[in-house]
């Protein structure tokens, strides 16, 4: 009898792992997003085509990467974030595994470009399904540019268990809010289909709150701000005469990171 197990090839095993981190347009946001923060990034303009389904594309005015970095990034477990196990319990970033881009480029066609400040040219980097396409030098702004186009196009039963248009965009601008609201000191930009539907300058965590939810809630905000041996508190919580029924305006964050337990909720 012959052996029956065997390994799978890398661009199956890609796709399998991707599945971990990528489930809907949403999800590459969320991951772009972050990383642009973990690298400095002060204005932050997300636009996406088709509720994220044919395009994708953050761009940050972040520290930008080097050719060699650049590459880096789409291998997995690749990261600047860690060193050791003994970093895990230090972390002052949103991303540290090393698995958001090569998760990405696994289901899609990225495109990146990204130059350092210092830097006299930049890089372009072409990615779909694992493969590099391209990477060549380019003349670029500094920052760093990803465009992420046709989610799932090379895994057609994960893309037909996409929702419809509004429900994946309704996901993507919650991700974006819940972004946006812990960090208040970045601006924020979202383009919707070549349209500007949502701008965020920075400010402080009240006048976030007010852009995104409105200049009526402003006074019924209630700033609190305790902290103890163990944690610090701070926030706002809206009046009890302007509660809401559901639950979708309550956002908890520890340490930055956006948590959703039954305690709270």
């Amino acid at each position: 009898m012959s052996d029956i197990i065997h390994l799978l090839p890398d661009s199956i095993a890609n796709q399998i792992a991707a599945g971990e981190v990528i489930q809907r347009p949403a999800s590459v946001v969320k991951e772009l997003v972050e990383n642009a923060l973990d690298a400095g990034a002060t204005l932050i303009h997300i636009a996406i085509k088709d509720a994220g389904r044919t395009l994708i594309q953050v761009i940050d005015n972040g520290k930008g990467m080097s050719a060699t970095d650049a590459r880096m990034a789409f291998e997995r477990h690749a990261t600047s974030k860690i060193k050791n196990a003994e970093d895990l319990f230090a972390l002052h970033t949103m991303g540290f595994r090393g698995e958001a881009l090569p998760s990405i480029s696994a289901i899609a066609q990225v495109e990146l470009k990204s130059r350092r400040q210092d830097d006299e040219t930049g890089t372009l980097l072409i990615i779909a399904g694992s493969k590099v396409e391209k990477q060549e030098p380019i003349s670029c702004a500094a920052g760093t540019s990803i465009s992420v186009k046709n989610i799932f196009y090379n895994v057609p039963a994960r893309r037909r268990f996409l929702k419809s248009n509004e429900t994946e965009r309704r996901n993507i601008f919650s991700e974006i809010e819940r972004i946006a609201l812990v960090n208040p000191d970045i601006e924020f930009i979202l383009t919707e289909n070549d349209v500007q539907t949502l701008h965020l300058p920075k400010s402080g965590l009240r006048q976030r709150i007010v852009q995104l939810e409105g200049k009526n809630i402003n006074p019924q905000l209630i700033e609190i701000n305790e902290e103890t041996s163990l944690a610090k508190i701070y926030g706002y919580v809206g009046k009890p005469e302007f509660a809401r029924k559901g639950r979708s305006s309550q956002f908890f964050f520890v340490n930055n990171r956006y948590i959703r337990h039954p305690y709270f909720h």
